[in-house]
């Protein structure tokens, strides 16, 4: 019994696991396609509470780790100008 268990519990936590990596892409999808439309923007064409959400924005992408921030731009295929 015991490994019957144990074999339901991987199985479990490998379909969770798969649901988390799959959740991820589609987050790093939605913050590297709002990291382009922030690169892309001036705040001062903006009107003031859209300008307010796209510093905010930009504010939290900025304390990101650098490597989640490629990830993000790579999974939106964007590039950077070095």
């Amino acid at each position: 019994m015991p490994d019957n268990m144990n074999v339901q519990e991987v199985a479990m936590l490998r379909e969770e696991l798969e649901m988390l990596m799959a959740e991820r892409s589609r987050l790093l999808q939605v913050v590297g396609a709002a990291a382009v439309l922030v690169a892309n923007t001036n705040a001062q064409d903006l009107p003031t509470a859209a300008a307010e959400a796209a510093d905010l924005l930009s504010r939290s992408m900025n304390d990101l780790p650098e490597e989640t921030l490629k990830d993000a731009l790579d999974a939106v295929h964007a590039l950077v100008a070095s």
